[in-house]
């Protein structure tokens, strides 16, 4: 179930009304925002009445009407940016969460709408970001660096997922069971070659840190300064740290700036000199590589996973069809890092 626009709005004045205690709230400019394939954004003018006068907010509606199962669940994205948000990391505001799916045909929670582009190859196009270009890789390496060190203990987050041993076996062995869930029709010898390069690979020393889960230029808003804000938590867990800089490299993120490893943005060795200045922590090259080897196996289980969805998605999404079909690209790529 989702509900048409005009609905959406007389149930979240309602919601918003009992969560913030104010008297009066009215929405306006409710409209639906780019990006997202199994959840909805929506942007809204809230206009907030109450004992202490009125105020408006822009705001933005995070919902899931599909139920798809994330790593952590809308309520365990909203916790782990809240959470984010109080050490002072830039990420949206997270204010009202609603764990019953009877009032919009999903789980969702509102949070601020932080002002910027999150199309990332006009980053690396626009004249206007010429300035950016040259912060925002350092930008990220710094704020990665400060999710790392999120205390889990201190915010409550001891629900994340957590490795009970090795982290790279143990997600390694994750997506491999998911990628079971096709190999028995759709067979890819070279998936096959991933997984025993990976178990035989591993690190044996291990850093343990909140991981985002999908780090890279896309979940980033930024402006002409550089990076805003960081979006886009719902993979979050425990996990190596260096797992999210593994996955930072990938070829698909880079669009097109193949001589800049770093989302198209920086060098391999200018984002470790960063990550290391912001955390005190050295970058091992090879721990990176396997995460990256392991990042690539994990877009091709996507891609294969997302291509099945595309046939049982109702409307059909063209976004599902376009990643379905890249499963080969992670395939020639897994080849050469390898190889």
């Amino acid at each position: 179930m989702s509900l048409e626009p005009e609905k959406k709005i007389a149930v979240l004045e309602s919601f918003i009304a009992k969560q913030g205690a104010y008297a009066d709230v009215r929405l306006e400019n409710f409209a639906r925002m780019s990006g997202g394939v199994s959840h909805e954004m929506w942007s809204f003018d809230a206009t907030l009445g109450g004992t202490a006068g009125r105020n408006s907010r822009k705001l933005v509606l995070r919902l899931d009407p599909t139920h798809e199962q994330t790593y952590t669940g809308r309520w365990g994205e909203f916790m782990v940016m809240r959470a984010a948000y109080r050490e002072g990391i830039p990420v949206p505001e997270v204010l009202w969460l609603c764990e019953d799916s009877a009032l919009l045909g999903g789980p969702f929670f509102i949070m601020e709408f932080v002002n910027g582009e999150t199309i990332a190859r006009r980053l690396l196009r626009d004249e206007c970001y010429v300035q950016a270009r040259e912060r925002v890789a350092e930008q990220m390496a710094e704020i990665l660096a400060r999710i790392h060190r999120i205390d889990v203990r201190r915010h409550g987050l001891e629900f994340l997922p957590a490795p009970a041993h090795s982290a790279a076996r143990e997600e390694v062995f994750r997506y491999q069971e998911i990628y079971r869930q096709f190999s028995a029709d759709d067979p890819h010898p070279v998936l096959e070659l991933a997984i025993r390069w990976l178990l035989e690979h591993h690190p044996r020393s291990e850093m343990r840190g909140v991981v985002h889960g999908d780090y890279r230029l896309g979940n980033v808003v930024y402006g002409p300064e550089g990076v805003r804000a960081i979006l886009d938590f719902e993979g979050a867990h425990v996990g190596d740290p260096m797992e999210d800089v593994g996955w930072i490299m990938l070829r698909p993120w880079r669009y097109g700036e193949e001589h800049k490893p770093v989302a198209g943005l920086a060098s391999r060795e200018a984002f470790y000199a960063a990550y290391e200045r912001a955390s005190g922590i050295p970058v091992d090259p090879e721990t990176v590589r396997f995460w990256e080897i392991f990042g690539n196996f994990r877009w091709a289980v996507i891609t294969m996973r997302d291509g099945r969805a595309y046939s049982q998605w109702r409307p059909p999404s063209i976004e599902l069809a376009s990643i379905g079909r890249r499963t080969a690209e992670s395939e020639l790529e897994l080849l050469n890092l390898i190889g």
